[in-house]
């Protein structure tokens, strides 16, 4: 992943921080109530969330997997 200087605000977010704001999308959008064009935004934002939270896991189990292999060199 690239230095967290040259990342966007939401690529700072930790996956606790994007799966917090994830869940919140998620209620409002099933709250309902909203425009068509707020709940296009929330579904949007709620995608890029679950990007990042993708990211943060994928990131997580590379380090699992080197570490794995590292004591399995060892």
């Amino acid at each position: 992943m690239s230095d967290d200087r040259d990342a966007g605000p939401d690529e700072r977010l930790s996956y606790e921080q994007a799966r917090a704001e994830l869940a919140t999308v998620v209620e409002r959008l099933e709250a309902g109530g909203t425009s068509l064009e707020e709940s296009l935004a929330l579904w949007e934002r709620g995608e890029k969330l679950a990007a990042i939270c993708q990211r943060r896991l994928d990131g997580a189990r590379a380090r699992i997997a080197a570490a794995r292999q590292a004591d399995a060199d060892s």
